[in-house]
């Protein structure tokens, strides 16, 4: 997540707009998000009479741009926001600042302008699909964009050195409170068998954080006349891509099988420790990630918690997690024995805890508030694939294969 008094700055090529932002994490509190603000600089100059637009977009993407038919792009604009920066519609004076906007707006001067956007509560949060180790390209993923560009109107086509944009990132935290630990059981009676088999498992939580280890409390009482050959306890990350096709992927993330088995009239009692971790599973294609920024790391999905009444179908990615617990039954004593599968599907909640904002203080005087203010730069120069006089229609390629630099 973005450091405190960390301040995101990126210039366009041909140095007529720039985007200030605080951070670049909002925080899904499902009935409410984090609004994006930050702060635009112009050069007059450079403008040459071109007014300035900022857009806020939310992409969900499911193919690589070389994947593109027929000029049919592989992705879908969930939502896009366009805001009139400059000349500016209203007084700057006037305008209710944040905090992070007062700072920068008094740093940077008279060619500075505020911009603020409210996110709708509909909107997926970042989450993307890991590629195949020897893919190439963007991703299957929902991503969220801020764009600020000069044209003369916001439907003229847009040169690329007149645009610069940051992807950002809509994350969610535990909820505060904890649900009641989960809990199921089953009973199996089988043909020939005069009693049941029994299975029980529990976990201590609802909620488990990104590294935490879960454990999994399994009781079997094998009253039948089978012999249980073996346990697999695993945790299941089920992602279900909602928006074009309703498709489930089910990916194991942590499995512990440790040979255990029953025998008729006998009882097992034993907790099973799984951790489910993205450094155990990086060449798996189809795993469920966070959203990232940069090139810095990240973790496996975060559970979606979606808001009552919020239509599932345009959410993109949904994701979820259950712990299967699964017992491979043998037939009794006889010529041929034809094992079957018991399982137990419980289900849980995988997030980060909400961060603690409790050290967190005001400043009041203006001076100490901007010395605590350390800007992060993305050099344009990194950028790849860049042609300076080529125009677009949209969203310009490449946001974020820039080397950041500090100053």
């Amino acid at each position: 997540m973005s450091p405190k008094n960390v301040v995101f700055k990126k210039i366009c090529k041909d140095k007529s707009v720039g985007v200030y932002m605080g951070k670049r994490d909002f925080v899904d509190r499902v009935d409410s998000v984090d609004p994006v603000d930050g702060v635009i600089i112009i050069d007059p100059e450079a403008l040459q009479g071109r007014k300035v637009f900022v857009t806020l977009s939310c992409t969900f993407r499911y193919g690589r741009d070389d994947m593109d038919v027929m000029g049919i792009a592989f992705r879908r604009e969930l939502y896009l926001s366009t805001r009139q920066v400059y000349p500016p519609l209203q007084d700057r004076e006037k305008g209710i600042h944040t905090k992070i906007q007062a700072k920068l707006l008094r740093k940077l001067g008279d060619n500075a302008y505020p911009f603020f956007f409210e996110f709708p509560d509909n909107l997926p949060c970042s989450v993307a699909l890991q590629p195949a180790p020897h893919d190439i390209g963007k991703q299957c993923a929902v991503e969220f964009e801020i764009k600020a560009f000069s044209a003369e109107s916001q439907d003229a086509k847009i040169k690329k050195r007149s645009t610069v944009k940051l992807m950002l990132r809509k994350v969610q935290y535990a909820p505060e409170g904890e649900g009641m630990a989960p809990s199921v059981e089953t009973t199996r009676d089988f043909v020939m068998s005069d009693k049941p088999l029994h299975v029980k498992a529990s976990l201590d939580k609802e909620i488990y954080y990104h590294g935490e280890p879960i454990k999994v409390h399994v009781s079997i009482t094998n009253d039948s006349s089978k012999n249980i050959k073996n346990v697999i306890v695993s945790v299941d990350q089920v992602a279900n891509v909602v928006l074009y096709s309703n498709d489930n992927y089910v990916k194991s993330v942590a499995i512990e099988e440790p040979g255990d088995s029953v025998s008729p009239g006998a009882t097992l009692q034993k907790v099973y420790t799984l951790l489910p971790l993205l450094a155990n599973n990086r060449e798996r294609r189809g795993i469920a990630l966070d959203g990232k920024l940069k090139h810095e790391d990240t973790n496996l999905a975060s559970s979606s918690i979606v808001k009552e009444g919020v239509l599932k179908e345009v959410l993109g990615i949904m994701v979820s997690y259950k712990i299967m617990v699964k017992l491979i039954v043998g037939g009794s004593v006889a010529p041929v024995c034809v094992s079957v599968e018991v399982g137990l599907e419980v289900p849980f909640k995988l997030m980060h805890p909400k961060p603690d904002t409790g050290k967190e203080t005001d400043i009041s005087p203006a001076v100490e508030m901007e010395e605590e203010m350390e800007f992060q730069e993305f050099k344009r120069s990194y950028l790849k694939g860049m042609m300076d006089d080529e125009e677009e229609d949209g969203n310009v390629s490449g946001g974020d294969d820039m080397a950041p630099k500090e100053k």
